[in-house]
């Protein structure tokens, strides 16, 4: 099963998952532009502090909740205060300047927000424990997500009018929500895993309830690929890295159905010469992807239309230059995908 609302078509595309270093966001969305000319997304800049990271802004877009910052982290609070009207403004400028380097532009355009399971990881109840322990809490969250983004992504078409908005769901927890391995605000016990069918059930309403096409990322071990396909999600972005044989079916069937994988291929730092050596050699970066493709036993020349190159994981860690650089060389690996299929 996949989402009712399908991926504009993609050949050899590539794109990143999202956060960019530095502060200056007009840059970051200038050079996004120029890179990614099939799939851009809009650069979130977490170095610029709470609010513009993952969390803060995911909990900015929710209607009707609010948060704080506390020694702790993210808590919900009763009314907005300066932490919540940080994290709506940082994305204020940032869709600004998205909407500034994308004049004319025709085509899909990626924007990503955190995903209900791993904000309900992540934010602390007014008591002190994590939201994601409180059923209810769980669900207010979901529901208050589901509508902050049909707002998000309708003030995104109307800056960006020709582009085919699609949504990335950011949900690195959700392997350890499903495990019962999110750690209790005090850090000593495990807060239960969440029912499988429960976790579903929310990520098909939340992606149902949107009139986008939604890939769901994690870049975390045991992404639960039957799971969000079951959800509804159009594409699926993981770090490929930490696939093993044993996710190969689950692959193939998401593959033959038509889902889109996003695999991440590129290293997301430049701290390591081995790292430096993946990126001065694009088309050796996927030869896992063509490797795995034999093995499935599918067709090379769907490898251009199912598969699009993304770095490992967010780019926040790397250097602005390396940045820059990881994005053309996805760009090229995938270009590979389509020059050199076998």
């Amino acid at each position: 099963m996949t989402s009712e609302h399908s991926f504009p078509e993609l050949y050899g595309a590539a794109t990143a998952v999202g956060s960019m270093p530095g502060t200056d966001v007009r840059e970051m969305a200038r050079g996004v532009l120029a890179e990614l000319e099939q799939l851009p997304h809009l650069p979130e800049l977490p170095a610029r502090g709470p609010g513009a990271d993952m969390i803060g802004r995911g909990a900015g877009l929710l209607t009707e909740l609010f948060v704080q910052t506390e020694p702790s982290g993210w808590r919900f609070t009763d009314r907005p205060g300066r932490d919540t009207k940080r994290a709506v403004s940082w994305l204020g400028e940032d869709l600004d300047a998205l909407e500034e380097y994308t004049q004319g532009y025709a085509g899909p355009l990626k924007v990503q927000a955190v995903g209900p399971w791993t904000l309900a990881g992540s934010i602390e109840l007014r008591h002190g424990e994590k939201a994601l322990g409180d059923p209810g809490a769980c669900r207010d969250i979901a529901g208050s997500l589901t509508e902050g983004l049909r707002r998000h992504l309708a003030d995104v078409r109307r800056r960006v009018p020709g582009a085919t908005v699609v949504l990335q769901l950011d949900e690195p927890l959700l392997p350890a929500v499903l495990a019962g391995s999110v750690k209790t605000a005090s850090g000593f016990q495990r807060l239960r895993a969440v029912d499988r069918q429960l976790a579903e059930q929310a990520l098909r309403e939340l992606i149902g309830g949107l009139d986008a096409p939604v890939l769901v990322h994690s870049c975390a071990p045991g992404v639960p690929i039957p799971l969000l396909r079951r959800a509804g999600a159009a594409g699926i972005s993981l770090d490929f890295g930490l696939l093993t044989e044993r996710d190969d079916d689950d692959l193939g069937e998401a593959v033959e159905g038509g889902t889109l994988l996003l695999a991440g291929v590129v290293p997301s730092t430049d701290a390591t010469p081995a790292e430096s050596k993946a990126v001065s050699d694009p088309a050796g970066s996927v030869q896992g992807v063509r490797t795995l493709w034999r093995r499935l036993g599918l067709a090379p020349e769907l490898l251009g239309r199912r598969v699009v190159v993304t770095p490992t994981c967010g780019l926040a860690g790397a250097s602005p230059a390396y940045a820059r650089r990881a994005l053309a060389v996805a760009v090229r690996a995938a270009r590979s995908l389509v020059d050199n299929p076998e």
